[in-house]
């Protein structure tokens, strides 16, 4: 079966990744099916997608459950903030959190990975843009906080996140959050939405968070 907004996205990721140098493998696509119901993601599911994204814990506990049962190959990310009252229910739902930004946040999810024996792919979300009303950790405490995600919380962190700012160009922002990566030590990048992901994959990203251009705009 042929999704056309899903053919398109993944056929940009093939082009951006040659074009990088690197193999269309690199990069997983991770659909953004946030406020979309069961009956638009399907056909998503049906043309051979298995990676979503989710910004929050309750609304993917509403419909996931349900077809992961149908698709149990699926593995879903999630890639809003997360409170630390919500981090049972995100460790037990989720394969991977992309928005670690604070210690409490941190603590909950080890407590709640070791308590229930489930490992999970973790991501610190950085603030690239410095932005007050989002979440991330700021830019200049990211060595800090990583370094007590391992040591004091004993947290495998696999890579770095960022939203950059709507109106400004998001390849600085890349650029900032790669090179945090490499002095981490970190090997995984998630950045890039529907208008920028070609430019984020320029830059080293290894996850792409694509909504519209795959299901269309939200109501």
């Amino acid at each position: 079966m042929v999704h056309e907004g899903l053919k398109r996205v993944l056929n940009g990721v093939v082009q951006a990744a040659r074009a990088g140098g690197r193999g269309p493998e690199a990069v997983t696509l991770i659909a953004v099916s946030k406020t979309f119901e069961a009956p638009e993601i399907v056909p998503v599911i049906e043309a051979g997608q298995r990676v979503f994204g989710e910004n929050r814990v309750q609304e993917a506990k509403a419909k996931w459950p349900s077809l992961r049962m149908r698709w149990p190959d699926i593995e879903l990310h999630l890639i809003g903030p997360l409170q630390s009252n919500k981090a049972a229910e995100a460790v037990q739902l989720f394969d991977a959190i992309h928005t670690i930004d604070r210690p409490k946040i941190a603590e909950a999810v080890a407590r709640e990975m070791r308590r229930q024996a489930k490992p999970l792919k973790l991501f610190v979300q950085v603030n690239t843009g410095r932005e007050p009303q989002k979440a991330g950790i700021d830019p200049d405490q990211a060595d800090a906080f990583l370094k007590e995600c391992r040591e004091t919380f004993g947290l495998e962190i696999s890579g770095l996140m960022c939203i950059p700012p709507l109106e400004e160009d998001p390849k600085p922002h890349f650029a900032l959050l790669a090179e945090t990566a490499r002095r981490n030590g970190l090997t995984q990048l998630s950045m890039g939405m529907s208008g920028d992901y070609p430019d984020a994959i320029a830059a080293g990203a290894t996850h792409v968070r694509v909504g519209s251009a795959i299901f269309g705009s939200r109501g």
